[in-house]
């Protein structure tokens, strides 16, 4: 129901309307390829070939709690939130920290389009293009030490201009996550500034996100300011919380049940259908070396 009611709000759905990704993209006003941001071509190697979910879906349902807990109010209460100026310091156990503001960041390396699979720990999914580069480069701009076996990224924390943080206030703000060195460096993992072909919204995670595919969406951190290279596996707000719902690592498995509900199939939020769940998410064949079975 509330993902009718919210389709609903877009003008995509009514009673007993039919929903197909045709007339849900031509509602939502994304008929038809996205043609990527210039100067940020699509990369082949990094495109399932599958149809975008409508971008209005994309920047109208979001998880992002500091601002929200309802995916369909996150986007109206993002107003205040300062995106500019913007930098992300990077450091810990490497031999070249720095902070890049954004510009700076957005010139490591050149920038590229990535359509990915994207799929939540609550069972629904998209299809999202994002523009941004990959995680390896920025990293090995400081020079990781032998010692950094994780990373360990923060969100900016700005309770004056997320309304959220107040109301969860017994949360372990701020925001933080992790990998591990080697997923961190695979290429799959990526730096997001963009979607769609334009800057990265607020709503989305902007201006500075992490994408780790093959992994449920919360690991895929927002509005980065602090990237930091660790020895020991470091603390991440949903793993504190309720670390046997949240594990550390949280690959999307479709045969491990969360503990309260099933992850065999997933909501395709641009049909409202349920499909199967890919292990890993449908990056199998690139990651799946990264977890030798136990």
């Amino acid at each position: 129901m509330l993902f009718r009611s919210f389709l609903r709000q877009l003008g995509i759905a009514g009673a007993g309307l039919a929903w197909s990704p045709a007339s849900l993209a031509r509602a939502a006003g994304t008929n038809g390829p996205v043609v990527p941001a210039k100067g940020a071509p699509r990369n082949p190697d990094f495109n399932p070939k599958l149809p975008l979910t409508p971008e209005a879906i994309v920047t109208n349902y979001n998880n992002y709690y500091e601002f929200s807990t309802q995916k369909d109010r996150v986007a109206q209460l993002v107003g205040r939130f300062r995106t500019s100026p913007w930098s992300v310091w990077i450091g810990g156990l490497c031999s070249k920290p720095m902070t890049l503001d954004l510009d700076d960041l957005l010139k490591v390396a050149p920038p590229e389009e990535r359509v990915c699979r994207f799929r939540c720990v609550e069972a629904w999914s998209m299809v999202v293009p994002w523009t941004g580069l990959p995680l390896a480069k920025l990293l090995s701009k400081v020079e990781p030490s032998p010692d950094a076996l994780y990373v360990k990224f923060t969100t900016v924390l700005r309770p004056d201009e997320m309304p959220g943080v107040a109301r969860l206030s017994d949360y372990p703000w701020p925001y933080t996550e992790g990998l591990r060195m080697d997923e961190a460096m695979h290429p799959l993992a990526f730096i997001a500034t963009g979607l769609f072909g334009k800057p990265l919204p607020k709503q989305n995670g902007g201006p500075v996100r992490l994408v780790v595919p093959w992994k449920y969406g919360y690991k895929s951190i927002k509005s980065i300011v602090k990237i930091e290279l660790v020895r020991e596996q470091p603390e991440t707000l949903w793993n504190t919380l309720a670390p046997r719902e949240y594990p550390f690592e949280s690959n999307v498995e479709p045969n491990v049940p969360h503990p309260r509900w099933s992850q065999a199939t997933e909501r395709d939020l641009a049909t409202g259908n349920r499909i199967p769940t890919l292990p890993y998410n449908g990056y199998a064949d690139q990651v799946a070396s990264l977890y030798p079975r136990k």
